[in-house]
């Protein structure tokens, strides 16, 4: 399978199609065409111009003012490499670094960068054949683009750096020794588009993104398992009520939800009750502002991923040569901060649901077990989902309100996106973690609803993880049923 590399939108959802689906990818002629044209443009400059050229002709940051000779141009690039490599920390995963690759990889065919077509199909290569470069999450500001985990990201392409390859750690020279690959020879501004752009940032985004729609929609699946194990009312879902507070998230939460419950013989039977816990009740107002803001960054990530996002920008049909800032993180760095928060509240509202599972009421046994005394039961999964979700608090508190100035003050306001990113990418497992934890409680809840029987959607779900995680009698070791849980709503759609 193969996908063409154009100025065609690119789509979220290509991108994980193309990531996680073994596809190639190639260069479109027109790609090849945009790539040289801008090329030849900017040689020509170069020749024929007197006037320094950011990042070209002169050195970087604050260093923007020395000029460099022509004989040193070369140089100049591989210094800015050697020396932006500063990462440090657990490195980016695989997949991630996948989708960095071919994020760089569609920027750099706008033809707007000045890269040699050479350049992006070494880069090209190491995305067809499995090879991972080895990058570091801690070290970007994103502010100049994501420099240092770029220049990690690509100094394999010169034969410098490490990789990933066939499982195996190794240098870039060995890499290129072993698949007979010449290390590129990079020309002016070539190590300056390569490093500078948002597509560290952006590739933490488009994972996120793509969990997110999945945790979203376990979540509403997973609540109304609770839902009807706790014994809860339908009424609150009714589209009546909606009607009147119409969001779109809101509206689509509450339809979910009486889809996942219709024919349930528990929500269907009189209650006792006339009220529900907000966790029950306001779903589609929680859940539904999660799917809005999911949709949100979406649209802004979707924009940043369809874009050339190095420096200087490089315009061929209008002659122009421009040092400006569309490197900087600030419109994804906001918005990958509302999703860190938004993906938390779905952790949030689960554990509570779970406390309340937990809790020896509606009928429920205390702690889900039928003899709990001597037996604990589920008591501490809630204490785990609450561990969980106090830290996703943490994490979820904004990176992009901090600024360090950086580089002599010339970088004197960043958007620390790229710590944003860090802590999204924890955010979404740790919420995983948690709606896999309620999991496990709601269906152990709805084996004591018997032997009434809940939807057939649910009834359906719960026989697939019946199958993989049993009823709990007496005290067991937990742990590798959360991670069963857990696995099985990655795998499950």
């Amino acid at each position: 399978m193969i996908h063409k590399i154009s100025a065609d939108h690119l789509t979220i959802e290509r991108i994980g199609e193309i990531v996680y689906n073994g596809y190639k990818i190639e260069l479109s002629d027109d790609a090849i065409n945009r790539i040289t044209r801008c090329r030849e443009y900017l040689d020509e400059k170069i020749r024929t111009s007197s006037q320094p050229v950011y990042g070209v002709t002169t050195g970087f940051g604050s260093l923007c003012n020395v000029s460099i000779g022509k004989d040193q141009l070369t140089q100049l690039q591989i210094n800015l490499m050697k020396s932006h490599a500063c990462g440090t920390g657990e490195r980016v995963p695989d997949d991630i670094v996948k989708i960095m690759m071919l994020l760089k990889i569609q920027s750099l065919s706008y033809g707007y960068s000045g890269c040699k077509v050479d350049t992006v199909e070494q880069l090209i290569r190491f995305f067809n054949n499995g090879v991972y470069p080895v990058v570091y999450r801690q070290g970007s500001l994103g502010a100049s683009g994501d420099l240092v985990p770029l220049a990690h990201l690509c100094l394999p392409l010169v034969g410098l750096g490490e990789v990933e390859y066939n499982g195996k750690l190794m240098s870039g020279a060995e890499l290129l020794r072993k698949l007979r690959w010449k290390p590129i020879e990079l020309a002016s501004k070539e190590g300056l588009a390569l490093l500078n752009g948002t597509q560290n940032m952006s590739a933490f985004a488009v994972w996120a993104l793509l969990q997110a729609e999945r945790l979203s929609d376990w979540a509403d699946k997973i609540a109304a398992v609770s839902l009807d194990a706790y014994d809860g009312l339908i009424e609150p879902f009714t589209h009546a009520v909606h009607a009147v507070r119409p969001h779109q998230g809101q509206i689509e939460t509450a339809a979910h939800m009486r889809e996942l419950l219709e024919g349930s013989e528990i929500i269907g039977r009189s209650k006792a009750h006339v009220q529900d816990p907000y966790s029950f009740r306001c779903v589609p107002q929680v859940h539904g502002a999660v799917k809005d803001t999911i949709r949100y960054v979406r649209s802004v990530i979707d924009t940043e991923i369809n874009s050339a996002t190095d420096n200087p920008t490089v315009c061929p049909d209008d002659d122009l040569i421009i040092s400006a800032g569309n490197f900087h993180g600030e419109p994804i760095a906001l918005p990958i901060d509302f999703l860190s928060i938004a993906i938390s509240e779905l952790a949030n509202i689960s554990e509570r649901r779970i406390y309340r599972l937990v809790s020896g009421t509606r009928g429920l046994p205390s702690f889900l077990v039928a003899t709990p005394g001597v037996n604990s039961g589920f008591m501490i999964t809630q204490y785990t989902a609450a561990s969980i979700v106090s830290l996703n608090k943490s994490l979820a508190m904004p990176s992009s309100t901090d600024s360090i100035p950086s580089c002599q003050d010339q970088e004197d306001h960043v958007s620390m996106g790229a710590n944003a990113a860090i802590k999204l990418y924890k955010v979404v497992l740790n919420t995983e973690r948690v709606l896999a934890i309620e999991l496990f409680n709601a269906m152990q809840a709805l084996d004591f609803r018997q032997p009434l029987r809940s939807s057939p959607k649910i009834m359906e779900i719960y026989d697939e993880y019946r199958k993989v995680v049993p009823f709990i009698l007496n005290d067991e070791i937990m742990y590798p049923y959360i991670e069963r849980s857990i696995e099985f709503i990655r795998n499950r759609q």
